[in-house]
């Protein structure tokens, strides 16, 4: 069990994230970066600046998709999903902070493929938490944590200044 009182730093996960990453985009410059609202996208924004070439930036918003949307319901705050280029054979990497049961991966797929069909599909994230309710595995990770199921993981943007914010984790009981 991980000392849950001392949460890494989300920064400077995403530098180490975006050194993974780095060999992707030196083969395949027209690689695109597609981030899950809302954590995936301040993520990808975050990756974009650090990788060469700055790759265009996207965002899927699964609220339509989720398998539980009848239990849930619909959530106020629907984005629009943005995909700024045509995506149709080339290479995605989806950015998420956090993958756990892989049911948001899942439904962020169905998204993407609404919008043409990608060479291929990769998944980053910041935080793997295990305990797979599908067959989804993260191609990059920098943390793989074990949580109480109980416990809900949240990547939380603090506005500095006039800055886009520092991402900083939260553990919240679920």
């Amino acid at each position: 069990m991980p000392d849950l009182t001392n949460l890494p730093d989300a920064e400077q996960q995403i530098v180490a994230l975006a050194e993974q990453l780095r060999p992707v985009f030196e083969k395949a410059p027209d690689t695109v970066l597609i981030g899950v609202f809302t954590g995936g996208v301040w993520i990808a924004e975050r990756l974009s600046q650090l990788l060469p070439g700055h790759p265009p930036v996207g965002s899927v918003d699964i609220s339509f998709y989720r398998d539980d949307f009848s239990e849930r319901g619909l959530r106020p705050n629907v984005q629009p999903t943005t995909v700024p280029v045509d995506i149709v054979g080339k290479p995605v990497i989806l950015v998420d902070d956090v993958l756990y049961t892989g049911r948001t991966t899942r439904a962020a797929l169905n998204e993407l493929f609404d919008y043409g069909r990608p060479g291929s599909v990769q998944l980053a994230v910041l935080a793997d938490r295990g305990e797979r309710q599908l067959p989804i595995a993260a191609d990059f990770c920098v943390w793989p944590v074990s949580l109480p199921s109980d416990a809900s993981l949240v990547l939380v943007r603090t506005p500095v200044d006039d800055s886009e914010g520092k991402l900083t984790w939260s553990l919240d009981d679920a």
